[in-house]
């Protein structure tokens, strides 16, 4: 029975015209060969969550990595960059940033041990000498991503009473608030207040008998 494995995009040939590829022919397979790769990548489609925070298109993210050949394979290490947008979780103001991570990969060679007895989806690896960097760096970009990015680690958000930003506001502003439970309760009691506070007709009788 023959051992046939899933597709998996990490074993699929890649454009080499991406800049994403990076050509390793030259390690030739030599143990301890390196090569750098310094490198801006341009950001075709957002990275992140729209209206949270995103490495937005038109960005572009810097790589500084070394391949080096070993034994099983590429090892890739180094680190990727990149300017974020989005807004704050707080008070909604735009915010602008940046996220940095480090990275380190093995590609393994085609028929190495590590490719023979890892699963297609447990290793990244080397195709036709190249290796397909953006699966990893794009992934690892997105979860360093802030879950709740802020303005300041101080702010202090929007008045739930008017959706003002605190900041903006004068000391000791705030809504008088009224338990729904009492709100007929108060009304009634609004009611009498005006009913009292109206002139009678009774009153007025006495004060005409009184002028006679």
């Amino acid at each position: 029975m023959s051992d046939e494995r899933s597709p998996n995009p990490s074993s699929e040939r890649a454009d080499h015209r991406s800049p994403w590829v990076i050509d390793t022919h030259e390690l030739g397979r030599r143990p301890g060969a390196s090569r750098p790769v310094q490198r801006d990548i341009p950001v075709t489609e957002p990275l992140g969550v729209p209206d949270v925070v995103t490495v937005p298109s038109g960005a572009a993210i810097a790589v500084d990595l070394l391949l080096e050949s070993v034994v099983e394979g590429v090892l890739v290490t180094g680190t990727a960059s990149a300017s974020t947008t989005g807004q704050c979780s707080r008070c909604l103001d735009p915010i602008t940033g940046d996220v940095a991570i480090d990275v380190t990969e093995l590609f393994a060679y085609p028929d190495s041990t590590t490719d023979e007895t890892a699963d297609e989806d447990e290793v990244s690896r080397v195709v036709d000498d190249r290796v397909d960097l953006e699966p990893v760096i794009r992934d690892q970009l997105v979860l360093a991503l802030p879950l709740v990015p802020l303005c300041s680690d101080d702010c202090a958000g929007l008045c739930a009473g008017c959706g003002v930003k605190w900041a903006d506001l004068e000391s000791g502003h705030g809504h008088e608030t009224i338990d729904p439970r009492w709100a007929a309760l108060v009304d009634r009691l609004q009611d009498m207040e005006d009913v009292s506070d109206a002139p009678s007709d009774r009153a007025d009788e006495g004060a005409d008998d009184s002028d006679r």
